[in-house]
């Protein structure tokens, strides 16, 4: 796993499949997502690469309940202090009372979908963890020293969240928007309602965005809010 410092206060943590990121805050520390199953030795150690203890870490916001973002959070939610966050609607999956729906794989997408899933064939199981907080359209989150703005974006999954940080101008998209190895911002694949999805896009391209992070492919670092336009069409 890769750290990159993307902003003063904002950390990339580069899985091989998907992507966490920490916003370090005085007040403590901000994780959005959590990796595949048996990620939490590395986050807690790229906590103490950017100088900072696990113990400081307050809260865990989780984007969507595909294991690639879930799959550490029971280990990350065992350390003292965390406060799960995940939208209403993904909540009951994210603990195990309901199975979530699988994506719609179109055509294009189904040698990705092969190629993905076999990759995932030695992964342990997720284990479900409590969410303490359920976020619903617009509620604000307390990074300590600024808030984020919680943004649904409904169709990847039916609880997909975004995170926008107004005052920094920075948004975290979950697995709704993508980016591929040439550079190009796409809709994410894999979507339980497609045509859902595409409407959240055009949300989040709506936003005031410099940097953007995505679940999958490098982030944006500067003027996001026109890869976001030019994605969304």
């Amino acid at each position: 796993m890769d750290v990159i410092r993307l902003h003063p206060r904002l950390h990339h943590l580069r899985f091989p499949v998907g992507h966490a990121y920490l916003w370090d805050a005085p007040a403590g520390l901000t994780l959005i997502d959590s990796g595949l199953p048996g990620s939490a030795p590395a986050i807690a150690e790229a906590i103490r690469h950017i100088g900072r203890d696990p113990g400081d870490l307050r809260r865990l916001v989780l984007t969507h309940f595909h294991e690639d973002h879930t799959g550490s959070a029971a280990a990350i939610a065992a350390w003292d202090g965390v406060e799960v966050l995940a939208h209403r609607a993904d909540t009951p999956f994210i603990q195990g009372d309901e199975t979530g729906p699988r994506p719609q794989i179109t055509d294009w997408e189904r040698p990705i979908w092969e190629q993905v899933q076999a990759g995932l064939t030695e992964t342990p199981p997720v284990e479900r963890v409590r969410v303490d907080r359920m976020l619903d359209d617009g509620d604000l989150i307390d990074l300590g020293d600024t808030h984020a703005v919680a943004v649904a974006a409904p169709g990847h999954t039916p609880g997909s969240v975004a995170l926008h940080i107004p005052d920094e101008r920075i948004l975290f998209t979950g697995d709704t928007v993508a980016r591929l190895d040439d550079g190009q911002v796409i809709l994410g694949v894999f979507n339980a309602d497609p045509p859902l999805a595409a409407e959240s896009l055009t949300r989040l391209a709506a936003l005031d965005t410099d940097i953007a992070c995505f679940g999958h492919g490098e982030p944006v670092t500067e003027n996001a809010a026109s890869h976001l336009r030019a994605a969304a069409g």
